[in-house]
């Protein structure tokens, strides 16, 4: 088990504890299903998570894949992108260090996020960017779709080889509301329940 620190441990255990529905276990099991191939075919295993503007779920998404295959020792491979740029949306930042995440900034207008479980752990970097953008991926990889908007304007995705559909509603239109909070966490904690669910899967297999 990797090192975290002890608020993200909380989370994790928490994550670990939500029960998910068949139906979306159902939808899970496709990536599930994805990451076991790859690895029986000794691939690299390249996600892409994938919302419009790349601010709020696809970087949970990225964030918490990354820390629950570290966390199975599953060799994967967590990228985020989107269709516009803007930023890694602030409520969305505050959410996950609330959930026990370390993290650092530089730069103001689409800040460059450092993201990382434990202190001695090497820190993902996480912005607002284009899916095509040179830090992700060129290879091979699966385009998991974070959102309707984004999965049904980008009919081609260059690179490519299986789209996965794993939407998640937007806590966006809680913004500036008393529930701003409540939504934001709540709707890390669904993510976060979720990928682990698919790498504890893919461990066992």
């Amino acid at each position: 088990m990797i090192p975290v620190t002890p608020e993200l441990k909380k989370s994790i255990q928490t994550a670990l504890d939500e029960e998910i529905s068949k139906e979306r276990r159902e939808v899970l099991d496709v990536l599930v299903e994805y990451i076991i191939k790859k690895r029986t075919e000794n691939s690299v295993v390249n996600l892409n998570f994938i919302c419009t503007h790349n601010s709020r779920r696809s970087q949970f998404s990225q964030i918490w894949a990354h820390t629950a295959a570290a966390y199975y020792g599953i060799p994967a491979n967590c990228f985020s992108g989107g269709v516009e740029v803007t930023a890694f949306n602030e409520r969305a930042v505050a959410s996950i260090k609330r959930s026990g995440f370390l993290v650092t900034s530089t730069g103001e207008t689409n800040p460059h996020y450092q993201v990382t479980y434990h202190k001695e752990a090497k820190p993902l970097l996480v912005f607002s960017k284009l899916v095509e953008d040179p830090i992700n991926p060129s290879l091979p990889f699966a385009a998991v779709m974070t959102c309707a908007h984004a999965d049904e304007n980008c009919p081609f995705i260059p690179g490519t080889e299986q789209r996965i559909p794993l939407q998640y509603e937007d806590p966006k239109r809680f913004d500036n509301t008393p529930m701003e909070v409540e939504k934001y966490d709540e709707r890390s904690l669904q993510i976060a329940a979720e990928l682990f669910y698919v790498f504890k899967r893919v461990s066992k297999s």
